[in-house]
């Protein structure tokens, strides 16, 4: 039989079949050997290797029945394992080196066999060139499909991918919450990529410090699982005392059990430990996933060069176990995430620095007063703008009298927080030197003016205009008035007894900061069990509704009955406000008292030196008759050097006056101080008295240093006719001092 170039092909792809295993071998290790990069993936290096030895089979099968090239069928798999080269992120350059090499090494194996066959050379070139021929025809036709194929699943694959990163950085981070932001990552990735997902953050860098702990301590943020799915997807973990969870049956430790917000670390050798020390994400197969996971991703949480925590993303039992392209994924959606929780958290320490800040300047509880019960609240903004300058405060004057005041600080941060502080403290000291409602916004006008001339000379301040509203408000038990005055602030709501709601409408007032304009003051009768509202305008303004609509709600409220001061506040914060406020609100209710007849004793004096006596003799009586006969001796002493001054340097008419704020002395443990007394010498001359040192041989300038040693609290208020010297004594502090303690008077 005659032997054609065809024939001797065939037979020599016969012989090689036989021997097919080594042939696939030969290419396995040329392919090792110059295209190194399909093989650093274990799943690519089996999907190359089936598909060699399928490749090979199909074009032996092919040349040894003849077949031409473009009819020899290639592996059905093939397109699949294009489009699985193509997920895995083998570059198309080393698919098409792997094809040629491959032909090359099997083609040089066919050749060498011929001579075997024949020994003529002209046989030989025709089976040569016809081995050629049907060699690269089909190289040509299985490359060029598979390129098409690969190009079809790479760019679908980045559709994909930009669609879901463009999905990502609208779902993820929608809040300055942190919880949620890793909550939204969780559940972003369950629906895309994964079946179960974890998010860990370092705890250290949740309260704002530097993770000094090796092994880092984690906090379990969030989680998610898609039905079916066990919770928990992360590594062995250990508690933070250091023990393990505990162990299965079998001894081996089971899938651990992380709650939500619990404390936990990882061991030093395990996959989301390294990631956290070195910043570098890990792609985990089957045989070294958690549990009975299929594949696992670990991704450090990075954002401006911090490692925040990891996120672990795996998939259980799908069709394919993560590729090259699923990390290049979540590497970005977890940079994303990583920034929206960075953020979080810096939002979430500056808020709570802003926050600390306002409520340490706010006062933490009211000082001890008799003029009226109070109740307040302070709620800080809910959106993003942060905390602001709103604050409230409860000042004891003399004369059993008592200041209430509400204000608000334009802006919102620190820096109206700091403000904030600065004007309630200006506050403080001009109440302190009884200042009437409008001469004290006056004073604090001034004051805003100044502190916005220096900010405007700060380079470094943002905020130089500086600006505020005040409500000043004093109410005095024994007359049961109120002096009310307003720099630019919301009208006060005050409530009768007999259930009578109104706003009380005083004059209009310029805010503090524009300077040049009066202030005004109005007085008003409260009667005794009157309920009187300050706030600021959080509570009563809103989108849905105008300040007038909010007036009316709060004055609706108020006028229902409550338990208490403080469930009224909290009953008109839960009716006016919504869940989350846009803006600060503080609210301060008083229900005022009275002091009657029984508490309060006065005596007009005339310019008599010899009224001293009788002034004394006054005194020594009433406090018999209210039982307070321990505080006789130095009622009497202050008595009369505060007559004795009024008489002598004042003017006419003088008028004493005794005060007993409390009737009955404070019960508990806690109650501090017994009861007070006040005493108060008023004359018609303006000029205030001043404590000296006497010297030794002076007769005079002991009488109030001497007061000054038996009160508690002594000072000076100015009426619009005169002045108004008083002092406070106290049944257990106000003894006289012994005599060796004279030698200082």
């Amino acid at each position: 039989m005659d032997v054609t170039a065809d024939s001797l092909v065939a037979r020599a792809a016969r012989e090689l079949s036989a021997d097919a295993d080594e042939l696939v071998a030969d290419v396995e290790r040329g392919l090792r050997r110059e295209v190194p990069e399909l093989w650093a993936d274990p799943e690519i290096a089996r999907v190359t290797t089936r598909n060699i030895a399928e490749h090979i089979a199909a074009a032996l099968d092919g040349l040894e029945h003849g077949v031409e090239a473009d009819r020899i069928p290639p592996p059905a798999a093939d397109l699949d394992r294009a489009r699985r080269l193509a997920r895995g992120g083998v570059s198309v350059t080393a698919v098409l080196r792997a094809h040629r090499l491959a032909q090359a090494i099997a083609l040089d194996r066919v050749l060498a066999a011929l001579p075997r066959l024949t020994t003529d050379p002209e046989l030989i070139s025709a089976a040569a060139r016809r081995l050629t021929e049907v060699a690269t025809g089909y190289v040509d036709r299985s490359s060029e499909r598979g390129v098409v194929a690969y190009q079809e699943e790479r760019d679908r694959r980045l559709r994909w991918r930009l669609s879901v990163v463009n999905d990502a950085g609208l779902r993820i981070g929608t809040t300055l919450d942190i919880a949620r932001t890793t909550q939204e990552l969780a559940d972003f990735a369950t629906e895309h990529f994964a079946d179960r997902a974890c998010v860990d953050l370092l705890d250290a860098l949740l309260h704002g410090r530097d993770p000094d702990r090796q092994p880092p301590v984690l906090r379990r943020i969030a989680q998610r699982a898609r039905t079916g799915a066990p919770t928990d997807s992360s590594y062995a973990a250990r508690r933070t005392d250091g023990s393990d969870h505990p162990r299965g049956p079998d001894g081996d430790p089971p899938p651990p059990a992380v709650a939500p917000q619990e404390l936990h670390t990882y061991p030093e050798d395990s996959p989301p430990a390294r990631v956290l020390a070195t910043g570098q994400p890990a792609r985990l197969p089957a045989d070294g996933s958690p549990g009975e996971g299929h594949s696992t991703l670990v991704v450090p949480l990075r954002a401006r060069g911090v490692t925040l925590g990891v996120a672990q993303f795996s998939r259980d039992g799908g069709p394919e176990p993560y590729d090259g392209e699923d990390l290049l994924l979540a590497q970005e959606i977890a940079t994303r995430a990583a920034v929206a929780v960075d953020n979080a958290c810096r939002y979430t320490h500056a808020r709570a620095t802003a926050l600390g800040l306002q409520r340490s300047l706010l006062p933490a509880r009211t000082p001890e007063q008799s003029a009226v019960d109070v109740a307040y609240r302070y709620l800080p903004a809910g959106d993003r703008l942060g905390v602001g300058g709103d604050w409230y405060d409860v000042i004891p004057l003399s004369g059993a009298r008592v200041a209430l005041v509400v204000g608000d600080v334009v802006g919102h941060g620190v820096h109206a927080a700091a403000t904030m502080g600065r004007l309630r403290t200006a506050v403080r000291t001009l109440a302190d030197i009884d200042l009437p409602p409008d001469e004290l916004l006056t004073h604090l006008d001034d004051v805003v003016l100044r502190l916005s001339a220096e900010a405007a000379t700060d380079p470094d301040d943002d905020a130089a205009e500086i600006g505020a509203t005040c409500l000043y408000a004093v109410y005095d038990p024994v007359s049961c008035s109120c002096t009310l005055a307003r720099a630019g602030h919301v009208l006060p709501t005050v409530v009768t007894p007999d259930g009578v709601h109104r706003a009380l409408d005083l004059p209009p007032g310029p805010p503090l900061g524009l300077g040049g304009l009066p202030f005004e003051a109005l007085e008003v009768q409260l009667p005794e069990g009157s309920l009187l509202a300050l706030y600021t305008d959080g509570l009563i303004e809103a989108r849905d509704h105008d300040v007038e609509a909010g007036l009316t709600r709060l004055r609706q409220v108020l006028a229902r009955p409550a338990r208490s001061l403080d469930a009224a506040c909290d009953t008109v914060l839960d009716t006016l406000l919504p869940e989350r406020p846009a803006d600060d609100v503080a609210l301060l209710l008083a229900r005022t008292r009275a002091l009657g007849g029984d508490r309060v004793a006065g005596w007009d004096l005339a310019a008599d030196p010899a009224e001293v006596s009788r002034a004394r003799s006054r005194v020594a009586a009433q406090l018999r008759r209210w039982g307070l006969e321990d505080l006789e001796f130095t009622a009497e002493l202050v008595v009369s050097e505060l007559v004795t001054n009024a008489i002598r340097y004042g003017r006419p008419p003088v008028h004493l006056r005794l005060v007993l704020p409390d009737p009955e002395p404070p019960a508990g443990p806690g109650a501090g101080h017994g009861r007070s007394l006040l005493c108060e010498v008023r004359d018609a001359s303006s000029t205030a008295p001043h404590q000296r040192r006497a010297r030794s041989y002076d007769e005079g300038g002991r009488g109030l240093h001497l007061v000054a040693q038996l009160a508690e609290r002594w000072g000076t208020r100015q009426t619009r006719v005169g002045k108004t010297v008083w002092a406070e004594l106290n049944d257990t502090a106000g003894a006289f001092p012994a005599f060796g303690d004279l030698s200082a008077i």
